[in-house]
């Protein structure tokens, strides 16, 4: 008896290239999402800084309170002063102590222009740690 060969194909060899077309393709698709997105990430800001969800500091060094009411008048603990008192008082704490932190209470409706004059005022003085007073955010927000 005599059997016939059976012919076999050679296996194809193993395709060792990788296929940049599809990585491509999700990468512009990618690109073209991010820009269109990213102008639309900036226009639309809503601000409201007054409230944070801050833990208390346990441990408080010397601070300096400083007030600005709506109006933008300067308050230095409960007393309403002026702007030269103010300099003179945040120039007489920075020489007692350096690291005198200024806690800053600014109303919601208070100038920004006048907060900022505020800022440079006290770092003029000497005084570089500035921490903001906001009200803790209400549990059923």
């Amino acid at each position: 008896m005599a059997f016939g060969r059976l012919e076999r194909q050679p296996a194809p060899a193993p395709m060792s290239d990788i296929n940049m077309t599809p990585l491509i393709d999700v990468m512009l698709v990618l690109l073209v999402i991010f820009m269109i997105t990213a102008p639309l990430m900036t226009t639309g800001l809503k601000l409201d800084l007054p409230r944070a969800d801050a833990t208390p500091a346990t441990l408080t060094p010397k601070f300096l309170a400083v007030a600005l009411d709506a109006a933008g008048q300067l308050y230095l603990g409960e007393d309403r002063v002026s702007v030269d008192q103010l300099a003179e008082r945040a120039r007489a704490a920075a020489a007692a102590s350096p690291d005198t932190e200024v806690h800053l209470r600014a109303d919601r409706a208070a100038p920004y222009g006048r907060v900022a004059e505020l800022i440079g005022l006290v770092q003029k003085a000497g005084l570089n740690r500035i921490a903001f007073v906001t009200e803790p955010t209400p549990a059923d927000e």
